[in-house]
């Protein structure tokens, strides 16, 4: 028996609920605050995971809210066609500049000693008012045609409550139409303030219909209420124990769960880290943490998670999914967008086997 059931007739890889936005990045790793120029690229979470499977031939789609009178909102869309990423959008016109718009993300990358810095501009987002269930034909789009697996990122899920409500009508329908479930918790202090009790419940649902959960040790514990290694003052090795005393807890509250997951990280400079990650898949699987170099470190987590479901969609045993994430996340933060371009399976196994030789 497989640990996990592929629908093998779905039209899509993976389905994201999401709200998409732009990043400014400076150029030549300035910080915000005094640079004069700035790169421009479409960016979610959720998009940062669906976009490696998509780049492999297995295409995903998103379900968000575009501003259609807008430059910015025409930008994103013709990002996402690029990808490869099939389009479920709610348009919203707006003909005055005070209605909704989307997200800006002010994001450097730091450089050497200096610690990269991230300035979100979420106010007047359109996903807050805009996003809801009933803009989606949930029995369509995965029950007609289908998706191999639902990801949730808890970023999406705390937007608003109806953003939390998309995702959790999306993960029951999952259950109901033999979709795997995969969530991100990704928790962020500040869309949690005053909503931490709300919150809680939510995500605490989403876990237990999850098939697939990932966070990293303060996810588990700010999340779900779980305990878990101190979040700093400990080496990579001495933290792994307190990892998987922690996914214990986790699957001992989380029954129905499968697969656990959570990345290992230890920031030497912004330019470089030591990676790693564990896994719980009928077993433990550990990626012991290895220096990569770094060019911008933002969606290297989710570019594991993109891997790690790319691992599960080709049916690989378990242990490949790990190999697969560690290496696509980091491939995610050699570049200057947020999430992997990969140009083929064999790009991410030769960064696995640290294979940095030209290939012609």
């Amino acid at each position: 028996m497989t640990l996990l059931n592929i629908r093998n007739d779905a039209k899509y890889s993976i389905l994201v609920p999401t709200s998409m936005g732009i990043r400014m990045t400076p150029t030549n790793d300035e910080p915000v605050g005094v640079a004069k120029t700035f790169r421009l690229h479409a960016t979610s979470a959720e998009t940062n995971v669906v976009s490696p499977a998509s780049f492999l031939g297995k295409p995903g789609v998103v379900l968000t809210v575009l501003r259609e009178n807008s430059p910015i909102g025409r930008h994103i869309e013709t990002d996402l066609r690029a990808r490869g990423v099939h389009i479920e959008a709610k348009r919203v016109t707006i003909d005055d500049p005070w209605g909704g718009r989307h997200q800006i993300n002010f994001a450097d990358a730091g450089c050497g000693a200096r610690a990269p810095r991230v300035y979100n501009d979420r106010a007047g987002e359109l996903a807050k008012d805009y996003l809801k269930v009933e803009d989606f034909d949930l029995p369509r789009i995965l029950g007609e045609e289908g998706a191999a697996i639902a990801h949730i990122s808890g970023l999406i899920a705390a937007v608003s409550p109806a953003t939390g409500q998309l995702c959790l009508e999306i993960a029951k329908a999952a259950k109901e139409y033999g979709t795997l479930v995969s969530f991100d918790l990704n928790h962020r202090a500040t869309f949690w303030k005053g909503r931490e009790k709300e919150l809680h419940t939510l995500f605490t649902q989403l876990a237990s219909l999850a098939d697939i959960l990932v966070g990293n040790e303060e996810d588990f514990q700010l999340c779900l209420g779980l305990e878990g290694p101190e979040a700093g003052g400990m080496g990579l090795g001495a933290k792994i124990d307190g990892f998987k005393g922690m996914i214990s807890t986790a699957r001992e509250q989380f029954p129905n769960t499968k697969v656990f997951a959570t990345t290992l990280r230890e920031v030497i400079n912004a330019g470089e880290h030591k990676w790693g990650g564990i896994m719980y898949a009928d077993g433990w699987h550990v990626e012991e943490p290895r220096s990569i170099l770094v060019r911008d470190r933002i969606g290297g987590g989710d570019g594991f998670v993109g891997g790690m479901l790319y691992g599960v969609l080709k049916n690989w045993e378990p242990e490949k999914w790990l190999q697969f994430g560690w290496a696509t996340g980091a491939l995610a933060v050699t570049s200057n967008t947020d999430y992997a371009q990969p140009a083929d399976e064999a790009e991410i196994w030769a960064i696995h086997e640290g294979n940095a030789r030209v290939q012609r």
